[in-house]
């Protein structure tokens, strides 16, 4: 009886916070696995298993959560295994400078601490180093490399994202003057990659924005270090530079909002005119003299496929003072169900968001 009293007291204290959460009519959150120590992207297995990567905050694990939620440590100890992406029974698992392969992983949850080196030929700098992973729709393993510094000229390969192949071999920079990602999807009908970048430091509160960058083809540049926003050009590095010599953003998202992951919504709960339209989970400002984002933000298309909206879907993790942060939303990830699930390494847990007709 104390032992079960003991259980509603620490529910109830975990739910606690969520009667913050403030969401559109419809919409409601729960608690979908509650202590998962550091959780960051997340990825599917094929038969259903939620794989959840960490950085030094997880201490180092990597995450198995089974259908029936019971949750295995498939790693320790790993170098800011952010990353993980899943392809034909294999888990891929991104350090800082490596990339992991577990074997056939579905098939043996708890003796799954081998694993293969795909490769090792990423730079090994921990500055924006930790690596959000995804295979495209051409099979390829997208992996991007932050620049190692606030600001600063870089070479191939840092302030990138590249591709391999799912051997490691034949790497190649798909797009360059990106800072940092830490989220990109493929368009569900035009299959183009878009994806978050954070914005430079040390500008001042309100610049430059955060950025929603979509890729038409590849080798485009985007502008790092030389100009931020699409208009922006840097007061320590954009001498002789034209803001019209790179690609703009699609989106400008709130300045130093920190947007992380990012999904296509593809589900079939929702209503209609969410669907295939652009969640993107905001981690939060940490210098802003009044912090922002701490939530989830939409971005809603067009018939053209361009940006129409920018709004906030999902607040309440940075209370009202302005100061107390009960979360930090890392990655967005659509159920099998249609629900919408959201990771938050600073309360170490994640959540689900249903929406009720």
């Amino acid at each position: 009886m104390l032992l079960f009293l003991v259980f509603l007291i620490s529910s109830a204290r975990a739910e606690e916070p969520l009667r913050d959460i403030k969401l559109p009519p419809g919409f409601e959150i729960s608690i979908f696995i509650p202590h998962l120590k550091g959780a960051r992207e997340m990825t599917w297995g094929a038969k259903g298993t939620l794989f959840v990567g960490t950085m030094d905050e997880g201490d180092g694990n990597v995450y198995a959560i089974t259908p029936e939620k019971k949750v295995y440590v498939l790693a320790k100890g790993l170098n800011y295994p952010n990353g993980v992406a899943f392809r034909d029974g294999n888990l891929y698992v991104a350090e800082i400078n490596r990339i992991l392969r577990f074997d056939q992983i579905e098939d043996h949850l708890k003796d799954s601490a081998d694993f293969k080196v795909v490769t090792k030929d990423y730079p090994p700098e921990k500055h924006h180093g930790w690596k959000f992973i995804a295979f495209g729709p051409d099979g390829k393993l997208y992996v991007p490399v932050g620049a190692p510094c606030n600001i600063c000229e870089v070479k191939d390969p840092y302030a990138s994202i590249t591709r391999i192949e799912k051997d490691g071999s034949g790497r190649e920079i798909v797009a360059r003057g990106v800072r940092n990602s830490v989220g990109f999807d493929w368009h569900p009908v035009t299959h183009e990659l878009w994806f978050t970048d954070n914005g430079r430091d040390m500008l001042g509160d309100d610049i430059p924005p955060d950025e929603l960058n979509r890729i038409s083809k590849p080798g485009l540049n985007f502008g790092f270090p030389y100009c931020h926003g699409g208009e922006i050009l840097d007061p320590d590095l954009g001498k002789n530079k034209n803001c019209a010599d790179y690609t703009a953003p699609e989106q400008k998202l709130g300045p130093h909002v920190a947007s992380l992951g990012m999904r296509f919504y593809t589900g079939d709960m929702f209503p209609a005119e969410y669907k295939n339209q652009i969640f993107i989970a905001e981690h939060g400002s940490w210098n802003r003299s009044k912090p922002i984002g701490y939530r989830l933000s939409l971005v809603k298309l067009g018939a053209t496929g361009h940006p129409v909206s920018y709004q906030v879907f999902a607040e309440g993790w940075l209370k009202a003072d302005g100061k107390t942060k009960t979360g930090r939303p890392v990655d967005v990830l659509v159920a099998k169900d249609g629900a919408l699930l959201v990771s938050d390494d600073f309360a170490g847990r994640i959540y689900r968001i249903i929406y009720k007709k």
